[in-house]
């Protein structure tokens, strides 16, 4: 959709946009109007802060398999390229819907519906997702955020200055993806120091950084002086640390699943990651995104 179709939402700390395209947050600017999220330049990389659903990452062979039945996802799943109607929207809150259609059954055979809403309060946005199954059977998936911020961020301080930093401590290992996006089988020791993880374009070379065992319930984003970003996820078990390296973004996206493992051939309903809703129930997933210090 066109930038004029974007839903427009503020207060005096942040200014935002959303695009129903995806419902994806395409614009997030402080009091100043400066850009902290990045721009989404095709060249690079096309993204700005996609909704990742009903899965994270890639499949074995591009394929699931439900029962005697096997179906074709692409990475990281459909919602993010899919028109979401707008529900409602004012000058602090929007929310926009995704329902499962004949499209959508094709390659994920179950009834459902997304509510995806954003709210701005002061110096944070909230981005909560409500995933309703609306099938007679439980439904499997995974839920992502990708949120991808300006590295540098626009506060004067050089790229290589840049930091990420953990509420506690945590494990000793990371996980890793192969040159196709499976997730490989070993532990590699943590990049952090103490709670840091300092931000260079070798950190990338082999795709993310993936925390498996996250026990932090936020991060923050920036350097040792001037304001920084925190992404807050209640409950996300997992947490993604991506760029492309040379690129001007560093993306940090709280999980609620991952991608296969290298030479996963189970049941999409076993498959690590994988949450189930009942019939007739919901969850919800909540990311904030706060501007500290400005």
């Amino acid at each position: 959709m066109t930038a004029e179709q974007w839903v427009h939402l503020a207060s005096a700390e942040l200014t935002a946009r959303i695009d129903p395209m995806g419902a994806q947050l395409s614009v997030l600017r402080d009091r100043a109007g400066n850009d902290l999220l990045w721009g989404g330049d095709p060249a690079v990389w096309a993204g700005r802060a996609p909704i990742l659903f009903p899965i994270v990452g890639v499949l074995a062979e591009g394929r699931y398999r439900l029962g005697a039945d096997s179906y074709a996802l692409s990475r990281h799943g459909f919602a993010r390229g899919s028109a979401f109607t707008i529900v409602d929207s004012s000058a602090h809150n929007a929310v926009f819907k995704l329902a499962s259609n004949e499209s959508t059954r094709r390659i994920y055979p179950f009834e459902f519906e997304l509510n995806v809403r954003f709210a701005i309060d002061g110096p944070a946005l909230s981005v909560t997702t409500l995933i309703k199954n609306l099938d007679t059977r439980p439904m499997p998936a995974s839920h992502g955020y990708h949120p991808a911020f300006r590295w540098p961020l626009p506060y004067g301080r050089a790229r290589a200055e840049h930091f990420i930093e953990f509420a506690r401590q945590e494990a000793s290992h990371i996980r890793r993806l192969d040159p196709i996006g499976l997730l490989t089988p070993e532990l590699h020791p943590t990049p952090l120091n103490g709670r840091r993880l300092r931000l260079s374009d070798a950190l990338f070379e082999t795709d993310a950084v993936i925390f498996d065992e996250v026990r932090s319930r936020s991060v923050t984003y920036g350097a040792d002086s001037g304001p920084r970003i925190e992404v807050g996820y209640p409950d996300a078990p997992y947490l993604g640390i991506w760029t492309k390296p040379g690129a001007e973004f560093i993306c940090i996206e709280p999980w609620h699943g991952i991608a296969d493992p290298q030479g996963y051939g189970g049941d999409f309903r076993d498959k690590p990651g994988i949450f189930t809703i009942a019939p007739g129930t919901h969850r919800d997933i909540t990311m904030t995104i706060s501007l500290l210090g400005a």
